[in-house]
C-alpha cells in the first residue's frame, strides 16, 4: 500500500537523483512525504482514526449488519456504475440469463490478469482517474497493476493502519520510525554510508534493503540509534538480517517499540531474534496495493481482520476471494489475490477485548531472498517489471553471481524490454550476469502460488557469502 518513490521518477530522473549528494537525495525524499501527506491525512485524519477505534469494539453483529448494506452498495454501484461488469451483466441478460446482481455469490471469479490489462475499465464512470491517486506494483505474483483512489478514499484507508499498527501498541503520530524496503534511495553500487534518506515530512528513516550486507549492516544499527526510532516497518526477512547481526554484535543499545512486518508471513525464528536485537514484539500484517483485504496482529499475538477493506471469501482449497468495500470508485467483486488462508481452528474472542474477526495464517507470500556476491541481500524486484508489457514474471537465481528471468510476455514485448530487465535487475544487484527467457507459462508451487523470486542456493553457498554458519541460514522457500 506504499507508492514507491522510484515508480513515480523516470529511469533518466532517478539517475540524476542517483548522482545527488546524500542531503539533497534526503531533501527530494521530503518533498514527497509531504505530498504523500497531502494525499493521506487532513483535518477529519483525527476522526477518522477515532472512528477506525471505536468500530474495533463492534459486536459479531454490528459488522454483518454493516457488511450487508455495504456490499449491496458496492455490487449496485458496480453494475450500473463501472464499465467492466455493466457490460459483463448485459451480455449476461443477452444469453438469457436473469440471475440477480444484488447476490454476492451470482459474480464470476476475477483473475489479476484482468485488472492487469484494462485497469480504467473498473473504474466508476462518474470518477477522473487524472484526480485520484494512482499506485502501480507487483505485489508478490509478478504482475504488475494499477489502482486509483480518491483522496477521502485514501484518507480513511490510513486512518485505519495507523489505528491498528501503530495505535495498537500506543507509539504516538509523531514518533520517528524507519522503512525497510525496496526503493532505490540511494546507488545500488555505493559500498559506503549512507545507505538511507531522511524524509523529515514524515519523520521515516527509509533503509534501502539492497545493501544488507553483513559489514554494511553495522552502518544501519549507527543510523538507528541517530535517528532516535522508535518503530521499524517492514520486510520480515530484511529486518532478521538486521536482527542478526545485532544479536552477534552483542549490540543491546537499540531498543525498539515495535516492529511492524508486510509482504511475508512472520516465522517463529524471525520473532525470537527481533525480541532478542531489540527487546521488543514482531507484529504480523496482511494487506496488498488493491486494498481488498487487510489484517493486523494484536499485542495478544492474534490477526484480525479490517471489515472495512472488504469481504473475503475462503474456499475450499483455501484460496482467499476478496470483494473490496472500501474503494468505491475503483470496485474489484470476488477478486482472486493470489493468496491462501488457514481456517481458524480456535473461535474464540481475543482476550485483547477487540471484536474484529479473526484471520487464520496466510500462506504463499513467502519468496526466496536474492543475495549478491558481496552478501547484499533484497526479497523484493517488483519495480524491475513497471510499465513493460508482462503477463507474468519470476526470478530464479541459479548462482551467487548468476540471475535467470522468466517471463510470460504480452503484446508488443521485445529485446528492448529485455535490457530494461537487465538493467533495472543490475541497477539494485550490481553487475552479476542475467539471462531474460521468454515462456509461455510459469510453473506454480503445489498450492497454486506464482512465487516471484525463486533461489537454487544451498544453505551452504548461503552460508559462505553471508559469512555464518550454515546452520544459522534459513532454507529457502
Amino acid at each position: 500500500m506504499r507508492p514507491r518513490l522510484d515508480s513515480f521518477m523516470s529511469p533518466r530522473l532517478l539517475k540524476l537523483y542517483h548522482r545527488l549528494p546524500s542531503r539533497m537525495r534526503s531533501a527530494a525524499a521530503t518533498l514527497r512525504g509531504w505530498y504523500l501527506n497531502r494525499w493521506r491525512y487532513g483535518e477529519g485524519s483525527k476522526e477518522l482514526a477515532a472512528e477506525a477505534r471505536q468500530r474495533d469494539l463492534w459486536s459479531a453483529a454490528q459488522w454483518e449488519t454493516w457488511r450487508e448494506e455495504r456490499i449491496a452498495y458496492i455490487l449496485h454501484r458496480a453494475a450500473t456504475r463501472v464499465p467492466y461488469y455493466r457490460e459483463q451483466w448485459a451480455a449476461r441478460r443477452r444469453r438469457g440469463d436473469h440471475a440477480s446482481w444484488e447476490v454476492l455469490a451470482n459474480w464470476p471469479l476475477l483473475d489479476k490478469d484482468a485488472v492487469r490489462t484494462n485497469p480504467t475499465a473498473f473504474l466508476a464512470d462518474d470518477c477522473d482517474h487524472r484526480r485520484m491517486f494512482r499506485d502501480q506494483t507487483s505485489g508478490t505474483t509478478g504482475t504488475p497493476l494499477t489502482v486509483w483512489r480518491s483522496r477521502s478514499t485514501l484518507a480513511t484507508l490510513h486512518a485505519i493502519v495507523d489505528a491498528r499498527t501503530r495505535g495498537w501498541d500506543d507509539i504516538p503520530d509523531n514518533a520517528r520510525w524507519a522503512r525497510l524496503g525496496g526503493q532505490l534511495v540511494t546507488p545500488v553500487r555505493r559500498r559506503r554510508p549512507p545507505f538511507w534518506v531522511w524524509n523529515a515530512a514524515m519523520r521515516q528513516l527509509y533503509l534501502s534493503t539492497y545493501h544488507l550486507a553483513p559489514d554494511l549492516i553495522p552502518h544501519y544499527l549507527t543510523a538507528l540509534t541517530r535517528y532516535r526510532v522508535v518503530y521499524i516497518a517492514g520486510y520480515p526477512s530484511a529486518v532478521e538480517a538486521i536482527a542478526q547481526e545485532v544479536v552477534q554484535l552483542g549490540r543491546t543499545d537499540i531498543r525498539l517499540a515495535a516492529v511492524y512486518a508486510n509482504a511475508e508471513p512472520v516465522t517463529p525464528a524471525q520473532r525470537e531474534i527481533v525480541s532478542a536485537a531489540f527487546g521488543c514484539p514482531m507484529r504480523e500484517a496482511y494487506g496488498m496495493v488493491e486494498g481488498v483485504a487487510g489484517a493486523s496482529e494484536c499485542p495478544m499475538g492474534r490477526l484480525h481482520q479490517w471489515p472495512e477493506l472488504g469481504h473475503v471469501e475462503m474456499r475450499r482449497t483455501g484460496e482467499l476471494v476478496c470483494t473490496g468495500l472500501l474503494n468505491p470508485d475503483m470496485i474489484l467483486i470476488r477478486y482472486r489475490v493470489g493468496d491462501r488462508g488457514q481456517p481458524l481452528l480456535d473461535a474464540e474472542p481475543c482476550p485483547c477485548g477487540r471484536a474484529l474477526p479473526l484471520m487464520g495464517p496466510i500462506e504463499g507470500r513467502t519468496d526466496d531472498v536474492l543475495i549478491t556476491p558481496d552478501g547484499r541481500q533484497g526479497a523484493r524486484m517488483g519495480a524491475v517489471f513497471h510499465g513493460l508489457p508482462v503477463r507474468q514474471s519470476q526470478i530464479v537465481q541459479e548462482r551467487v553471481d548468476f540471475l535467470r528471468v522468466l517471463v510470460v510476455a504480452a503484446a508488443g514485448f521485445d529485446e528492448e524490454h529485455e535490457g530494461t530487465i537487465i538493467g533495472r535487475i543490475r541497477e539494485r544487484l550490481g553487475e552479476i550476469e542475467v539471462v531474460v527467457e521468454r515462456t509461455p507459462a510459469i510453473a506454480r508451487t503445489s498450492n497454486g502460488k506464482l512465487r516471484a523470486i525463486v533461489s537454487r542456493l544451498t544453505p551452504a553457498e548461503r552460508a559462505a557469502v553471508l559469512g555464518r554458519d550454515e546452520e544459522d541460514v534459513r532454507e529457502p522457500g
